[in-house]
């Protein structure tokens, strides 16, 4: 279903969980994106720039990881502002949606790994009942994610 249900609790408990995330945006995402070059080497073959890379090192230093780890966070920190309306939730999910499966022609198995490395880095930084908090959020975008590739036809 298009609805979500977050408590009012939850929606706190999620927003709290990915401020400390968030203070470090860049840092954190790039982080997680060469966690996934590294650990599903597959996912690369997706970014051009990012091919010829072997080292996580290498990655690290990249600006252009480092320039789309802090897109993909600013991504999930738009839709973490808005997890108590879904319909501005879903006005930010679907065009990204539809651009990675249309244009990008991006699996959507990638958004459960990457929203999975994620949930792991937490659990590294800020322990279990920081991750616990944030799964939620994890399984509507990933979801909801999944809905609009069906309805693009996947």
């Amino acid at each position: 279903s298009s609805t979500m249900s977050f408590s009012e609790a939850e929606v706190q408990s999620a927003r709290g969980a990915w401020e400390k995330m968030y203070v470090d945006a860049e840092d954190n995402g790039t982080t997680v994106l060469v966690r996934m070059f590294t650990e599903h080497p597959d996912t690369k073959s997706y970014f051009t720039h990012f091919k010829g890379m072997d080292s996580a090192e290498e990655m690290k230093q990249s600006d252009q990881v480092r320039g789309h780890g802090k897109k993909v966070f600013t991504a999930i920190n738009d839709m973490v502002q808005h997890l108590d309306n879904s319909e501005a939730f879903l006005g930010i999910l679907n065009p990204l949606g539809k651009k990675h499966a249309a244009q990008l022609k991006i699996d959507p198995k990638n958004f459960r790994i990457i929203c999975d490395i994620i949930l792991q880095l937490m659990e590294e930084k800020f322990g279990g009942d920081c991750k616990a908090s944030f799964e939620k959020v994890t399984n509507e975008i990933c979801t909801h994610l999944n809905n609009v590739y069906k309805e693009a036809g996947w």
